[in-house]
């Protein structure tokens, strides 16, 4: 549950209510996701890592949609698997995205531009999905961390795919820190957003990150 208002000077602002502990916790859980740990040069890798973000995208909003309304549905335990988002999962996990109020849908959008038009972007992406994957395995994170930065560098076209996944899971992270300060300190808290940048251009933008940021 979330309050919507505009500011003169900052535009829309978002701030949640208190996160309820059973939700909050899948935040963490949904950070946690196989990124690769060293840079294979073939094609297979970039598929691979691709189809990753595309999953961890739809996860991170699926979560946004609950924390928006405020509860979880019973069952979500399509939401964990870490194979390939097609069938009744991803039907699933993009109903649950295409419910999110345009305000939370926003803090995402706003997330994802800044990071395609910044030029620290990869220092940005690659460290947080890293280290949030391997919390607990400082080695992992770091091989990953180096991974995830040489293909930022090396391949133009999987940046707004690791954008993406990045600005989701930064988004909820962020929600529910706005709500645990609101709960601590009684008053409303607004998510932490970066400004949003301008969108990139469409050729750039894969079928999915549109249909899931509702770009069209």
């Amino acid at each position: 549950m979330f309050t919507a208002r505009d500011d003169a000077h900052l535009g829309r602002r978002v701030f949640p209510e208190p996160v309820p502990p059973e939700l909050a916790a899948l935040v963490p859980r949904v950070h946690r996701a196989d990124w690769p740990v060293w840079l294979d040069p073939g094609p297979r890798m970039l598929r691979d890592l691709l189809e990753l973000c595309r999953l961890q995208t739809a996860r991170g909003l699926a979560v946004l949609s609950w924390l928006a309304a405020g509860r979880a549905p019973e069952d979500i335990a399509w939401l964990w698997p870490g194979r390939r988002l097609t069938g009744p999962r991803q039907r699933l996990m993009y109903d649950a995205a295409g419910a999110i109020p345009g305000a939370a849908l926003a803090l995402v959008v706003a997330n994802w531009t800044w990071v395609l038009d910044t030029r620290f972007a990869g220092q940005v992406t690659a460290p947080y999905l890293a280290g949030t994957a391997y919390p607990d395995d400082g080695y992992a994170a770091a091989q990953a961390t180096m991974t995830l930065l040489r293909v930022w560098d090396r391949h133009a076209e999987a940046r707004p795919a690791l954008g993406a996944a990045w600005a989701a899971s930064r988004t909820i992270a962020d929600w529910c820190k706005a709500g645990e300060l609101c709960a601590a300190y009684g008053h409303e808290v607004p998510v932490f957003t970066y400004p949003r940048g301008p969108l990139p251009p469409g050729a750039g933008v894969r079928p999915w990150i549109s249909r899931l940021f509702r770009l069209g």
